[in-house]
């Protein structure tokens, strides 16, 4: 059965900081298991989060897109500061707001990250009991060897680290943030440096709520997050959604080894963009994610 799904405009705290969300619910009344969705690093709400979260209600789950804080509609500074911990709070406070709401079953809530913030929504998971289900989508899970092999060797590692702890500095002693882009084809210095085509286009993941631009201070805190050692205190079931041809894979593997709980590793094929917003491929991710969390957040 596919649910007609309406949308509402929400507002939840997240540690002092108002952030704004859209909640996705099915057409019928009644308490309803939620899943609190989250996209890739540098997003917002309307990106590959709100792609989800209205797949998620159309088979009949409440569903929470929301902005971190420093992106999108949510307040908080520095603005585009990618902050695992920043961001794992968030979530934590998403779960919160979801626990409280009139329409959802607290006893069943469940999680899905996809790309980078499958990492940030696994450590929630790990030390969250709220958090009865778990999925990662296309996950992007680095470690340190990881990280070097990405961001082109320890040198260029500790050039950026470099970088982003002189950024916090001046920051802290009022200067202005200092931005590169997130994404370019020009600018080397750019988060993402090369033709990641739904990020440019207007038609894919170029909406107008997406600032283009990275903090340079969040290096140091994104090139030391490691989210593999929560792998070992998650207990919920998971689902871990990814192709051989998506990012890093290798990355998966390590991490549903190490997973405690019930868990399942699906591999299909794709790109990793291909999973953000190409038809057939959400729908066979989200299908497997609607039927995991169907059998688990009974």
């Amino acid at each position: 059965m596919t649910h007609t799904v309406r949308t509402e405009r929400v507002t939840f705290d997240s540690d002092g900081e108002t952030l704004v969300g859209t909640l996705y619910r099915p057409d019928d009344e009644g308490l309803r298991p939620a899943i609190v969705v989250t996209g890739s690093w540098t997003t917002v709400k309307e990106q590959m989060a709100a792609v989800y979260a209205q797949r998620m209600a159309e088979a009949g789950f409440l569903a929470l897109a929301f902005d971190f804080t420093g992106f999108g509609e949510s307040s908080g500074r520095p603005r585009q500061l990618e902050s695992p911990v920043r961001k794992i709070c968030d979530i934590h406070n998403a779960v919160s707001f979801l626990a409280r709401h009139p329409a959802v079953d607290a006893g069943r809530i469940g999680a899905l990250g996809v790309c980078a913030s499958s990492g940030y929504t696994a450590v929630n998971a790990a030390d969250d009991p709220r958090v009865r289900s778990l999925v990662l989508i296309a996950p992007w899970l680095h470690d340190a060897h990881l990280v070097q092999d990405i961001y082109g060797g320890a040198d260029e590692v500790q050039r950026k680290t470099a970088l982003g702890l002189d950024a916090l500095a001046r920051y802290e002693k009022g200067e202005a943030s200092q931005y590169v882009p997130a994404v370019s084809v020009t600018d080397p210095q750019a988060a993402m440096f090369g033709p990641f085509d739904y990020y440019l286009d207007e038609k894919r993941g170029a909406v107008p709520s997406w600032t283009n631009r990275f903090a340079v201070m969040s290096w140091p805190q994104w090139l030391t997050f490691d989210p593999h050692p929560a792998a070992a205190r998650i207990t919920a079931p998971t689902l871990l959604v990814h192709s051989r041809d998506g990012a890093i894979p290798q990355g998966a593997e390590k991490f549903f080894a190490a997973l405690a709980g019930p868990k399942r590793l699906v591999w299909t094929s794709g790109t990793q963009f291909d999973f953000y917003d190409q038809d057939a491929k959400v729908t066979e991710a989200a299908g497997l994610a609607a039927r995991h969390f169907a059998e688990t957040l009974t």
